[in-house]
């Protein structure tokens, strides 16, 4: 028991070391106008490297990122289709798909789908 608190606390004081040592060896600090311009290549930009993101792809990626964890929670249910009743899968299913669709409408109904404005 001693020699394993030996080694862990050994293991710790090399690991903290190690650490310190990679630190104090790799600090690089170059405050120049290239390196802290948004593009390296060494000239300005013609226009601003900060564009505004459209909404409308936003919420597109995160209808699509929901149907995505659907797939994911509907794969699993064929699996358990042989141990339950079909009537029980099937409402656990069509529940689901209910509330999935909802959703959808809902979505619809708010114009997160128009892309003309």
């Amino acid at each position: 028991m001693k020699t394993l608190i030996m080694l862990a606390t050994m293991t710790l004081i090399i690991a903290s070391a190690m650490v310190l040592i990679v630190n104090l060896i790799s600090k690089k600090t170059f405050m120049d106008r290239e390196k802290s311009s948004p593009f390296e290549c060494g000239f300005d930009p013609k226009t601003s490297a900060r564009l505004p993101f459209s909404l409308q792809f936003f919420l597109v990626a995160v209808i699509f990122l929901i149907f995505d964890v659907e797939i994911t929670l509907l794969l699993p249910m064929i699996l358990t289709m042989s141990s339950s009743s079909i009537i029980q899968y099937s409402s656990v299913a069509i529940f689901f798909l209910v509330i999935i669709l909802s959703g959808l409408y809902h979505e619809w109904n708010q114009g997160a789908l128009n892309w003309a404005y």
